[in-house]
């Protein structure tokens, strides 16, 4: 396959968000999980990825599908379709929030890996074949307020280097 990467200067002033990235990302690893789905960074909000208000993707959101999807909803949704999903961030107050509604709502906990690392900044999401990686955070202002550079890379080696990187930094969750 030929490698694809697109890098995205978002904000206020470039008039761009990360989220419509995020949300194709998402949906593309829900349709064909890989075996491990991994989110880290350093600070973790339960933002909005997906408005599905006119239920155009009800037919893969499950029998009760959510208007608005949060980032939990979908990575739920990965881990339940087979995936393990492995959550790296610090262990600050903040991103309790998120952590303690995917641990509610992922009913297979051998599909769910929270690791609390007081050390994490980088920013990435890395699913089967593909990345999405740079300044942001996933949160409300990283998605939308802040100046980030985001760069999404699919069938590039740097995902699958990702991949047995984190499976080596945390590897009591691997």
């Amino acid at each position: 396959m030929t490698r694809l990467e697109r890098t995205v200067r978002t904000g206020n002033r470039m008039g761009l968000r990360a989220d419509s990235i995020l949300s194709t990302a998402l949906l593309a690893e829900l349709i064909h999980p890989g075996p491990k789905l991994w989110l880290v960074s350093g600070w973790i909000t339960d933002v909005e990825v997906l408005d599905n208000r006119h239920g155009t993707l009800d037919g893969l959101l499950g029998d009760d599908p959510p208007a608005m999807c949060q980032l939990s909803d979908l990575l739920n949704l990965i881990a339940a379709a087979g995936a393990q999903l492995h959550v790296v961030t610090r262990p600050d107050q903040h991103n309790h929030a998120f952590v303690n509604r995917l641990r509610a709502a992922v009913a297979d906990k051998r599909h769910l890996y929270i690791t609390f690392d007081p050390k994490v900044h980088e920013k990435t999401l890395c699913g089967r074949n593909w990345m999405l990686t740079g300044s942001m955070n996933f949160t409300i202002s990283g998605l939308g307020d802040n100046e980030e550079s985001v760069t999404y890379r699919v069938d590039d080696p740097a995902v699958a280097q990702a991949q047995l990187d984190f499976a080596e930094r945390w590897k009591e969750q691997a």
